[in-house]
Parts: structure tokens; C-alpha cells; sequence
């Protein structure tokens, strides 16, 4: 058995994926096409330090050659959350992508935006998806739902296609490439000893990419400044699931206080009405509870 860093941790995927080899091999599964030219841009990832909120982003260029030979542009714009996340924090960063003037190319006299495949890595579950990789791929259709097979930039630039991987449906699947790599992600394989590091069978990862990621792993996992990092990103993690359970607790007892209210409300309101049918004016009934006679007419109505 070998212990490796834990890639959930932001500071292990990042030292990762700065392997350029290994950023091409992970991406290109990911993608299921071939990327002959790979570069990473301005790193604009959320420092959790700073911003509080587990959310790693990076940002790649690359050359994709489809199946036909042909060869294009794509901006890849990765995401990863450990956490359950407000899908407004992706939105507002894909929104920054398609306003960044740097995502744009000049042809034909005319400025188009690069392509744009989202992927999302999440640390938790979706709701009713249950596999572990899921792709949303979009369809040119004509008026009778039939496909139109040509491109246009003028739609790209506008209009993206994403990968979602859920790391909890990983599992152990080694049904294809891309989920013997990701393998690696899989939480199973925690140390009992330490969340910062997966115990894994390396004979179970032989083939040459899997090597490749499970050795940058392992420098991860020894590294002092990475192993640091993991510490803080703990720290920080507990402090956000501290604030989560005041909330939690305070949203509790605003409900108990409201169904605590409402029990008084239904025992004053059968107060109420018991006294109107024993003859009491409304005037009256309202000075015994402090109340206006609107409020005694609103509960007798009720």
C-alpha cells in the first residue's frame, strides 16, 4: 500500500495541475479528445485564506484536435468545491470569463470569444445524478428538431458545454480511462490516520497517465509547504462548519419560538372566541388581551 496527498485539498489539486503533463492527461480524459497544446492562464483561483469559501478555480487555453483532425481554441475553466455550493458563486465567475476581453480573438474583422468548456469537480453529491462523471453537451437544431452539424462562432461565444464530476460516485469504478484516473479522488481510500492522505494499492494503478498523477501525488503528500497547507485549509473548513451549525441551531430556534407563538396565538384566538359566546362585548374582550377591537374582529373571523 502507498500514501498519497489528498487531491480533494485545494493545495494538492493546485500543485497537480501545475504538472503540465499531468494537467493534459487529466484534461484530455476529461474532454474525451486529444489536446495538443496546453497553457495555464493568470492563476485567478479563490485563495481560502482570503475568501473563506472552499472554491479553487483555474483557468487553461488549449488546442483541441477533434476526431476529423481539425484543430481549435477552447478557454477550460475548472472548478472544484469540497463543499455544497450556492451554484450563484459558479455563475458570477463564468460570467467574469465571458466579459474578460483577454477570452476574446479578432477573425475575419470580427471579434469572436473562445469556446468555453466548464468543468466542475465537486466533493459532494447532485441530487437525483448518480454518476460519477456527467456531461452537458449542447445540440444545434433547426425549427422540426433536426441537428445542424456545422458550428458557428457566433454561437460558441455565447454558449458552452460542461463536465461535472461527482468525487462521492467514484467509488472504486475503473470502467474507462478517465475513471481509472480518477481513482485517485476517490475518498474511500482516506488513511485512518490522516484525512491529508489515500492509501492506495499501486498495483491497481500500472498504466503509464495513472503513474504519472499517483507519483506527483506522492511529492505532494511529503511536501512540507503543501502538508502546511492542509493544515490551514482544515482550520478553515471547521471554522466554516462552526458557523453552519450556529446557523443551524439559531434557524432551529426561530422555528421552535415561531411554533411556540403559534400555539399562544390558537390558545388566545380559542380565548377569544369563548368569551364572544358567552356574551361579552368585543371592547370588552379586547382590553382583557390588550388588544384593539380590529384585532378581536380579525381573530373571530378567522
Amino acid at each position: 500500500m502507498t500514501l498519497i496527498a489528498n487531491p480533494i485539498y485545494d493545495s494538492v489539486f493546485k500543485y497537480l495541475m501545475e504538472d503540465d503533463r499531468v494537467a493534459k492527461i487529466l484534461l484530455s480524459a476529461l474532454l474525451k479528445k486529444e489536446i495538443v497544446e496546453l497553457q495555464m492562464r493568470r492563476q485567478e483561483y479563490s485563495a481560502m485564506q482570503q475568501t473563506r469559501i472552499s472554491m479553487f478555480r483555474m483557468d487553461f487555453t488549449a488546442r483541441i484536435r477533434e476526431a476529423d483532425g481539425e484543430e481549435h481554441l477552447v478557454m477550460i475553466e475548472l472548478q472544484k468545491t469540497w463543499l455544497a455550493t450556492e451554484t450563484l458563486r459558479f455563475r458570477q465567475y463564468l460570467g467574469t470569463q465571458y466579459l474578460n476581453k483577454e477570452n476574446m480573438r479578432e477573425e475575419d474583422n470580427r471579434t469572436y470569444g473562445l469556446p468555453i468548456i466548464s468543468i466542475y469537480i465537486l466533493g459532494h453529491k447532485l441530487g437525483e445524478l448518480h454518476e460519477p462523471v456527467v456531461y452537458v453537451r449542447r445540440q444545434y437544431l433547426n425549427y422540426d428538431d433536426c441537428v445542424i452539424v456545422h458550428k458557428d462562432k457566433f454561437i460558441e461565444s455565447l454558449t458552452h458545454d460542461s463536465i461535472i464530476v461527482q468525487i462521492p460516485y467514484l467509488k472504486g469504478r475503473t470502467r474507462n480511462h478517465l475513471e481509472r484516473l480518477l481513482n485517485l479522488f476517490d475518498q474511500d481510500y482516506i488513511y485512518h490516520a490522516d484525512d491529508h492522505l489515500l492509501e492506495i494499492d499501486e498495483n491497481k494503478f500500472t498504466g503509464k497517465d495513472e503513474q504519472l498523477i499517483m507519483n506527483r501525488l506522492l511529492k505532494a503528500g511529503v511536501a512540507p509547504e503543501i502538508r502546511r497547507a492542509m493544515d490551514v485549509e482544515d482550520e478553515i473548513l471547521s471554522e466554516i462548519e462552526k458557523r453552519d451549525t450556529i446557523i443551524m441551531q439559531k434557524d432551529e430556534e426561530i422555528v421552535k419560538k415561531d411554533e411556540e407563538l403559534g400555539k399562544k396565538d390558537e390558545i388566545i384566538r380559542e380565548a377569544v372566541r369563548m368569551l364572544k359566546q358567552a356574551g361579552l362585548p368585543v371592547d370588552e374582550i379586547a382590553r382583557k388581551f390588550s388588544l384593539s377591537p380590529e384585532s378581536v374582529n380579525h381573530l373571530l373571523n378567522e
